[in-house]
């Protein structure tokens, strides 16, 4: 009886201590090597920055590691995200950046999807504020490119 009466924590909250949770412990962050493509982001808006390397093995994306400079916001973004699109295939991780997206640019009128986005939800409240939304996507921009271009890179080894 004495839990129900105490504070209770809502969603906001739930999802603002996820956001600073990733941006106090990032995920990934660390350029490695080896790596097939390396993009950098910059957000001329915020100043944020995003330089992202990913390593595929096959359909398969085997490493993405980065260094970041910016808001809390952009920071913890691409952590998540790394978490998301590590060990899974190309297909699936750009079907996850298109959810992402359409979850950035909905206003917060999108209910994503818990399952496929996991701590991603976290930053639905982010899209109703479009100041911010460039700061959530730049890290998932950053790795579209990144896949693209190194699918790119091992498409022209196989011609040679």
């Amino acid at each position: 009886d004495r839990i129900l009466r105490g504070p209770v924590m809502k969603v906001e909250d739930l999802y603002q201590e996820i956001i600073l949770d990733h941006y106090r412990s990032k995920h990934h962050s660390g350029l490695r090597e080896p790596y097939d493509a390396e993009v950098q982001h910059v957000n001329p808006t915020c100043g944020d920055e995003v330089r992202l390397r990913v390593r595929l093995e096959g359909d398969t994306v085997a490493d993405v590691s980065y260094d970041a400079m910016g808001c809390s916001i952009s920071q913890a973004s691409t952590s998540v995200m790394t978490d998301l699109v590590i060990g899974r295939d190309v297909a699936y991780d750009l079907g996850l950046y298109e959810e992402f997206l359409a979850m950035m640019q909905s206003k917060g009128q999108i209910e994503p999807d818990e399952e496929r986005l996991e701590d991603g939800i976290a930053f639905a409240g982010v899209a109703k504020f479009p100041a911010r939304v460039k700061c959530a996507l730049i890290g998932w921009s950053a790795f579209r490119d990144a896949v693209m271009r190194a699918q790119s890179a091992s498409s022209k080894e196989m011609e040679q």
